[in-house]
This record gives structure tokens, sequence and C-alpha cells, in this order.
């Protein structure tokens, strides 16, 4: 009888077991697919930034303009802009927002840029100098 007791026991004990990790396998695939849908949705969805620049003696500015894709974003340029210079953009899930104004000038450049998100300023960068950048590149609010 012993025997019998144990061997229902060690039975039962095994289907248990098994019946467990399939159970936490299952719930690690549940967690997967949640992580795997929220990626999915912050790739997919968009927000808008404002970039602005301002200064003296900019002779380009460069910034993401929405194009491509995360990791290679497009880069869009602007030629001699009549500042201050403003733009708005959509970008997409985790693509950083970033706008890169460049001066060159012996008599002195400056240079001031911002990405507004949602009525806030979530970087700012100044620079001053004979040759002077502010590059602004900020993580995407998406991701943050």
């Amino acid at each position: 009888m012993n025997r019998t007791v144990r061997a229902a026991l060690t039975t039962l004990a095994v289907t248990g077991l098994a019946l467990g990790l399939g159970a936490c396998s299952e719930a690690a695939d549940r967690v997967d697919k949640a992580v795997t849908d929220e990626v999915d949705k912050a790739v997919n969805e968009t927000y808008e930034v404002t970039y602005e620049v301002t200064g003296k003696n900019i002779d380009t500015i460069d910034y993401h303009g929405g194009g491509g894709d995360a990791m290679e974003p497009k880069i869009e340029t602007v030629e001699k802009p009549a500042l201050p210079w403003t733009k708005t953009v959509t970008l997409r899930g985790i693509t950083p927002p970033g706008v890169i104004p460049i001066a060159l000038d012996p008599s002195g450049a400056e240079v001031t840029c911002k990405i507004i998100y949602k009525g806030e300023v979530i970087k700012e960068e100044k620079d001053a100098g004979k040759a002077a950048a502010g590059g602004c590149i900020a993580v995407s609010p998406i991701a943050g």
C-alpha cells in the first residue's frame, strides 16, 4: 500500500510540476507578447515636435524631418535660414528629435536651438565663437 501511495504521489507531483512549468511558460509567452505589443505600438505611434533656432551668422540647419527610421533618420538641411527659424515635424516611434544649427564667422557666430514637445522645451543648447554648433538631440518622448 505504501508503494501505491508513493507512486500516486510521485505521479501527482510530476503532473503538477509539468502543469506548473506549462503555466510559467504560458505566462512568459503572455509577458513577451505584451512587451512586443508595447514596442510595436511605440514604434508606430507618431508625435510632433517644434524646432526653434536663433542666433547670428547661421549657415545651415540640419534636422530630423520625419523620414527614414529610428536608427537612421532622414536628415534634412536648410541653407542660410532666415532667423528666427522654426519648423514643426511629425516623427515616429523612438526616432529622436534632433536639430543642429551650424555657424562659421570670424567676426563671431551664435546659435541657440530648442526642441519643444507639447509646449515644453525638452532640449536646449547654445554655442558661440568663430565656429558654433548648437546640436539639440533629445530622446523620443514616446520612448521616455
